[in-house]
Order: C-alpha cells, then structure tokens, then sequence
C-alpha cells in the first residue's frame, strides 16, 4: 500500500511539471456568413510528417479554443473540422511559444465532396446534432487490445468495478457493430473478443426506439447507445483466436471464436469450456477467463454472480463446469430487409457445500437457526433471438423480434436443519433429501409498425407482443421435520409434487402523433394487454405396499389461475426544441383481475376491478452539446401474484405455511429521476450528478407469526408510507502529454429508505443509509507500462424503531491494484491484486483478504501464438463467508469457492482481411 502511494504522488508531480511547460495556442471559430461562433468544432494538431494527430481539443459555446501543450520544434498543422463545413489547416514550423489566432472562419460545405477527409486526416473527435463520433484510430493503443480496452481510453467513457459502462454520466444499455447487435445488444462479447484494430469508428447516440429512430424523434429514454463501425479494409475478411489452457487442481479452460465478415454479411461462431467459473468467451488479453477485477465487462449481482440468456455463472458459491456455443450472423439479404440472428446452448454444473448461520430477531424473543447442505446442479439452455427489418419504403417499415428459449435444470441436495432459543433449547430440527427438475420453455415475439407522413411530425405506430412460458416442475422430498416444543406432530415426508405452470401475455397498442407547430405535437394512444397465469400442483406420497408415489396428497395439490386484462388509454403532448424536449403524457388504466383457486374440494373465486392515473413526464434540456438535466416522473402500479391474493394455504414447506389476503392492494408508486451532466472534451474533464427515489402509496409485503416451534405462517399485507432515494456523482479527468496517459475519477453513490415491515404481527421502521464513495487512477506510459489502483469504501447504517434491536451497521474497505509490463518486447506480465476487509462477517471468521492473480504471457511466430502462465489466488486466501442483515435477520454463510490454482495457456490468432493476412508486427498510432 505505501508503494503505491508513493508512486501515484511521483506521478501527480509529474503531471504538474508538464503543466508548468505548456504552452498556449487559442482562437475563435466562427461561421464565414453568420459570424456566429461555432460551438464543438474539433480544433487538433497533426504532425507535416505524418499526418499523425499530435493533440485535439473542442471549441466551447463561444467558439472559443486553448490548447495548453508541450513544445513542439517539428512542423505541425493546426486543423479546424466541423460537419458540413470546410475544413480550414494552417501550417506551423513549430509550437515553442504561446500564440494567439484571432477569429478563424469556417466555409460551409457547397456539397457532399467538401466534406470527404484523407483518411489520416480524420478528427478525433466529432460533435454532430446528437452523435457523439471518436475516430478509433486516434487513442493509442496495443496492437492485441480489445474493444473494452478502446472504450476505456475515450474521454468521458467509465466502466466500473460492476462492469456498468457510462459515457458522460449517460449509462449505455446497447452495444452494436455496424448497427446490429452482436449475439446480443448488451454487446458482452463484443467488448472482450473484438479486437480493436478493426473498429474504424466509436458512434455515441441516445438510445432510441425504432419509431423514434424512423421519425426522427428525440430520445424518450436517458440511456446511451454505442456503434461501433467496422474499418471498411476490415469488413471483409476472416478473423479469429483459439485458446486452451490446463492447469493444477484439474483446473481447464478452453475458449474459440471465429468471426467471417464481408460486407454486410456477418457470421461469428463461438465456443467454450471451463471449470473456473467463467462464461468462457472473456478473452482478456492478460489473464483470459480466469474471473478477477479486468473481466468486468458483465453487469454483476451483490453476490458477483452474473447472467447470460437466463443462466447464472460465478458468484463464489461453488464449483462450476460450464460449456458454451454460439452463433451470430447478420445481413442484408434483399433491399430493404435487415436480418440479425444468434443462438446459444449453454450449460452448466455446480457443486456447492454450504454452511448457513442466521439469527432470527423476534419481539417476544430471538432464535437461531443453522444448517448444511450438500448441492449438485445441472442445466442447460438454447436460446434463439432474431431481428428482422423490412423497409416498404423511406417513410414506413415492420420490425420482427422473436425470440424464443427452452432451459432445464436438475438438481439435488442433502441439508440438515436446526433451530434453538436463546437458552439453546432446540426447538425443531429436519433432515432432508431434495430433487428438483425444471424444464420450461418460452417464445415471444414484437412486431412493430411505423408510418410517417409526409406532413413532419405526423406518425401512425402499431404494436402487437406476445409472450408465452410453459414450465414444468418434478421434485421429491424425502424429509423429517422434529418439533421439540408444544404437542405439535413431527412432519414426516417422502413424496413426489409435479407442478405446472403456464403464463400467457398478449398485447396490442396504437398510436397516433399530430403536430401543431414545429416544435410543439399531440399524441393520443390506445393499449389492450392480457395476461393469464396457470398453477397446477399435484402431489403423492410414497406407497411402501407397490413401492411407488401413487397415493394422492390432497393438502399438497392445488390450482390457482389468474387473469389480468387492463386498458390503458393516454393523450399527452411533446415539445421538442434544439435545446428541450419535453414529453407529457396522462390517462386511465381500467384493469380486471380475476382470481381462481380449487383447493380440497373448494372452489374461491375473486374477482377485482381497479380505475387507476396514468401520468408519465420525461425530458431534457441541453445548455450545450455536453452539458445538459434530465427529468422523468412515473406512476407505477403492480398487481400481486394469484398466491398472495388468494386465501389459500401452501403447506409446501413443513416450516412455513403461506396463505394469501383477499384484502390486499397492488404496489402503487410514485417513482422521479433527475440527473445533471457536464463534460468538457477541451479539458478531457466532465461530471455528472443523479438522484432520484420512488414514494409508495401502497407497498406489498409479507408478515410472519411464529408459533412456539418457531415454525411460521406467511401471509401478505399492504403498507403506507414507505420510499426509497439515491444520490450519485461521478467525476472524471484524462491527461495526455506524449507517451503518458493520466485518468483520474471519483465519485459516490448513496441512499435513504425508509422500510416498514411485520415482525411475529408487529410493526416496525427501519430507516437505511448507505454510502459508496470510490477513487479510481490509472497512468499509462506508451506501450511499456500500466498501472492502475481503485478504492471503494461501502457503509451501511439503519435505525430501527418498534423492534428488539435499535440499530445495526457494517463497513467494507476494498482496495484494487492492476499492473501491466510490457517490456521486454513480446512479453507480457500483468498482476491484479485486491485487498478486502468486510467488518460484516461473523466473529470466528477471518474479516479480511488478499486475491491476488499473476499472468506471465509470451508471444511469437509473428504474434499468432501466445504462451501464457497464470496463477489464481497466488496467497491461497480467496473465501467466501458473508453476512447479510435484514430488519429481521442476521444470517452468515459459508460456500466453497475457487482457491488457488496455475493455468498453462496457448492462444492462437489469425486474422485475413480482403484475402491477405494481417502481419501482427507493427502498432496503431500513438498521439
């Protein structure tokens, strides 16, 4: 930890010792016929040599510019580009002292061929209406890099410890390559198995809608949307890499992926398989699929965990054997018609041993309950997701998205349960022998309708969706369930339950735009869905006479059903200037909600019918072209489940019985988000800030009372009153001065929540306060060396009122380090070290630990093989104990998880674009 103190102030000096011998280059760009300035002109220095881009900045709302650089004693041109303009160049012998241009002015464009560039000549950066546009090919990178490793080196572009990537402040929830999803929007794989030597482009819009997309409309979402355009001597060619690893431990990994692009067309076919927790298709360029702090291009859960077409791989709990294949292919195969298509089959196979803890906070007094279980899963998948476009001509066009999935898993367990007082007399105790399968398959489908007419504004959209499931539960349950207290009867079990579900959604929608003037249109919609749900339960008991499960079990068999049909009618307005857009929208949501139970012989019947506000407000205004809030309201209703409706027990669990209430309400809320962003491209620097919170008019939860065995009996009530809010903030600087890269960023992110809950039929407050504050460095030094260290401290508080405790409190420090060398030339050696002290785990365990992975890496034959060694957990102290605290619990787990193991790797690339093969030897440009 000191060293590396020592060495982030080394390098903080030294970026105020290249500050303090800049120089200054300024002006102002104007329009040659308006005079008006010109605000996000991209303004950058070129080498006459080359043509290589030495340094850029962007021009403010004034038009106004300042470079603040280093001497330059070789010739340069200053270049000044902006869309639909001409580009204007002035030559300079050299840069060795500060020099003022006056006013530059800019020519608009006569036609498309002024605006065409050389190639090398291409601007950094562009700013145009609402695209955000950096040229791949000005950020220095290595010639193995991958896309994620581009995306990390734009200004304004963050990927967190969880993986989330945001640009400005903006979270991006779509990835594309040449405008079509690659296997999958979320564009994981793209990030960490393209290379980034093929990307000609890094196009950054706000994600849209097709209709907004075909009208032109602004964006109704704050999200962001990334392009990423494929070099033109790129898009046709074969690419690839293969790797496979053994290791210590029997630990394997194995991973290919083979891209085939011409034109259009777009073929890719990926393939894995592993036993280390890993999805199989991260390809880091230093560690590959080894899990550690790089592989964090995935979105993941409290517990690490994350998922992929429904299936969850990692999360420390475990062992897992995981496979995978894939296939891509998009196209244009006619006119007018854009297909895009991708299939997985994955599988995975865990085995787990766990060890539970939890505290059990009562008014009338606490109990403990521990427990060991004993787990296997097996599952596998196939999803097939397709995309279709037809375009019957510029102004209408239907869009096809089906998608269609069918997954099983099968599990089994051993688990021993007990629970005591606190005299630690025991109250219950069960042993159990579980096994569970589940096969469910599901298909839905969108198909979309846009028309624009020729009036601007006017549109006719239609929609109609469906989604269909059918699942398929079998489990057996042999189990003993001993009560200790009172004269309640023992719970023997050895039976069978199938049970089925059935889940039927259908929807059509139909809107209608009219504008009034430029800036200001009407909108009125009509949306009919229908949703109905299936719950058939059948069980049998084990008949010792035949040996079979053939005698029904009628206190364990059920049918629920429930049948939800809502109309939603809204009319609002928009108003979309320049600088504001302004979405209002209200209406009615009439809803039926019929509920049907046969239960031993009795039939329930409930049906409800609801006339709820409809009221959405979004929109935005931008004081500049990176400066600009956001504002969304909502009122959100959800109705319950058939089983938290209906008053009918399910005594599937011996230690808790749950039973429905006919009186409750649908969660109804008032949810607001707000966020204010600001980045300057001319300073490499920028800020954001969010909040936001929702209120609930009524909020659903659960109320358990216990009886002396501490066996419980569940049902469902409505509470008032409640909410939750967030604050956040993140900041970030980029420092580039020759061969060192300087990016700094800091934030935090917090919440306050007030939660009321029922504890043995008694009402309680718990009010929660979190706070994550983090730092994050990271300097480069050309193409020898990287460092990166990040901190994270994590607090949560809550008070609690009407409740045993008064108050509970833990803290977790994490402290990351990631090193890369470079050098000697073809060798590769990279260390991710992590440091965590959880103040949240139970007395008796070890609080804190060190992971720390190692890679050594060497290339040859031209860079197409690499040989690699990599250890995991190289101090062996990786563990997973945990604690997690409710207002009603407080429970510590223990799972088995990955320790320390080496892997011996060899990684194989080729890459022939336009029937030649790509030398591997030389570099992208460096500025």
């Amino acid at each position: 930890m000191p060293k590396s103190l020592a060495l982030l102030c080394i390098v903080l000096i030294s970026t105020f010792s290249y500050a303090q011998k800049a120089v200054s280059l300024k002006g102002r760009v104007i329009d040659e016929t308006t005079k008006l300035p010109i605000e996000s002109a991209t303004v950058y220095l070129s080498a006459v040599k080359d043509s290589s881009v030495v340094d850029y900045t962007i021009t403010n709302k004034l038009g106004k510019f300042d470079f603040q650089l280093k001497k330059i004693t070789q010739p340069v041109f200053l270049k000044i580009s902006y869309v639909s303009y001409r580009e204007s160049k002035i030559q300079l012998p050299s840069v060795t002292e500060d020099k003022d241009f006056g006013t530059i002015a800019l020519k608009e464009a006569e036609n498309q061929l002024d605006e065409i560039v050389i190639k090398n000549e291409t601007p950094p950066i562009r700013i145009k209406k609402d695209t955000l546009e950096f040229n791949a090919s000005s950020f220095k990178l290595r010639p193995d890099a991958n896309v994620e490793t581009l995306l990390k080196q734009l200004p304004g572009v963050e990927i967190d410890a969880e993986g989330k990537i945001t640009v400005n402040g903006k979270e991006v929830n779509q990835i594309l390559v040449n405008g079509k999803p690659f296997f999958d929007k979320d564009g994981k794989i793209a990030l960490q198995n393209l290379p980034s030597d093929i990307i000609n482009k890094v196009q950054v819009t706000d994600t849209k809608t097709k209709k907004e997309e075909i009208t032109g409309q602004a964006a109704s979402s704050n999200n962001a949307s990334i392009n990423l355009t494929i070099d033109e001597d790129k898009n046709k060619g074969f690419f690839g890499k293969f790797m496979a690893g053994g290791g210590t431990d029997e630990r394997y990994e194995s991973s290919a992926l083979v891209n085939y692009f011409k034109g259009k067309r777009k073929i890719s076919v990926l393939a894995s398989s592993n036993n280390i927790n890993s999805t199989g298709f991260s390809m880091d360029e230093i560690f590959d699929n080894m899990r550690g702090n790089r592989n964090n291009s995935f979105y993941t859960s409290n517990d690490g965990s994350f998922g992929l077409n429904g299936m969850r791989f990692g999360g420390n709990k475990g062992i897992t054997h995981s496979n995978l294949v894939g296939i891509n292919y998009s196209d244009e195969p006619a006119k007018e018609f854009d297909t895009s298509a991708s299939y997985f089959f994955a599988s995975a196979d865990t085995s787990n041993k766990n060890k539970t803890e939890q505290t059990n906070f009562l008014p009338d007094g606490n109990f403990r309950t521990n427990s060991e279980s004993d787990s296997k899963e097996d599952k596998y998948s196939h999803n097939l997701n397709m995309e279709l476009e037809y375009k019957i001509d510029s102004t209408a066009s239907f869009v096809f998205v089906p998608k269609f999935s069918k997954a099983n898993s099968q599990s089994v367990s051993n688990s021993y349960e007990e629970s005591m007082d606190d005299a630690n007399q025991l109250l219950n105790e069960s042993t159990s022998f579980v096994t569970n399968e589940n096969d469910r398959t599901s298909f839905s489908n969108t198909i979309d309708f846009n028309k624009s007419f020729r009036r601007k504004g006017r549109n006719l959209s239609g929609t109609l969706q469906n989604e269909n499931t059918r699942s398929q539960i079998d489990n057996l349950t042999n189990s003993s369930t001993i009560f200790y207290q009172g004269t309640d009867p023992d719970d023997i079990r050895n039976q069978i339950k199938n049970t089925r579900n059935v889940t039927d959604k259908y929807a059509v929608g139909i809107q209608y735009t009219e504008p009034v003037i430029d800036s200001l249109s009407f909108n009125i919609s009509l949306d009919v869905e229908q949703e109905k749900k299936l719950e058939s339960r059948t069980a049998f008991d084990f008949d010792p006479v035949s040996g079979t499960y053939t005698v029904e079990n009628d206190l364990l068999s059920n049918y629920l059903t429930s049948s939800r049909n809502t109309i939603w009618a809204k009319t609002g307005f928009a108003i979309s200037k320049s600088k504001l857009n302004l979405y209002v929208y209200g209406g009615q949501a009439i809803t039926r909600f019929d509920n049907h139970s046969l239960y031993l012989g009795n039939v329930v019947d409930l049906n409800k019918k609801y006339i709820l506000p409809i009221f959405d407000v979004w929109g935005g205004y931008n004081f500049t072209k990176t400066k600009g809030i956001w504002l969304n309201y909502n009122y959100e209703v959800y109705f319950p489940e058939a089983s938290q409706i209906l008053p009918v027990e399910n005594l599937a669990n011996p230690l808790n019985t749950l039973v429905g209430n006919p009186d409750l309400e649908p969660n109804k809320y008032h949810q607001v988000y707000f966020s204010f962003r600001d980045f300057d491209y001319a300073t490499r620097s920028g800020y954001s800030v969010y909040a936001g919170g929702s209120i609930y008019d009524s909020q659903i939860v659960s109320s358990t009372i216990f009886d002396e065995n501490r066996r419980r009996r569940t049902s469902y009530e409505n509470i008032t009153g409640t909410y939750d809010t967030w604050l956040g903030f993140n900041w970030s600087k980029t420092i580039k001065k020759e061969q060192h890269n300087f990016k700094f960023s800091l934030g935090f992110n917090s919440g306050y929540d007030l939660q009321k809950g029922f504890t043995n039929g008694e009402l309680y407050e718990a009010h929660v306060f979190d706070l994550t504050p983090r730092l994050n460095f990271t300097y480069d030094y050309g193409e020898l060396f990287s460092i990166n260290p990040s901190y994270r401290y994590t607090l949560n508080d809550t008070k609690y009122t009407n409740y045993v405790v008064s108050s509970a409190s833990s803290f977790v420090h994490r402290f990351n380090l990631q090193t890369t060398n470079y050098w000697p030339k073809n060798w590769v050696f990279g260390n991710d070290f992590g440091y965590t002290y959880n103040s949240n785990i139970a007395d008796g365990f070890k609080k804190d630990f060190y992971l720390w992975n190692t890679s050594l890496a060497y290339s040859f034959y031209d860079k197409k093989f690499t040989l690699k060694v990599k250890v995991y957990d190289m101090l062996n102290q990786n563990q997973n104990a945990t604690r997690t605290i409710t207002p009603t619990t407080i429970r510590d787990e223990e799972n088995i998880v990955l320790k320390r193991y080496a892997m011996f790797s060899l990684t194989y690339k080729i890459e022939k674009f336009a029937g030649k093969e790509k030398k591997s030897n030389g570099s992208r440009f460096m500025w």
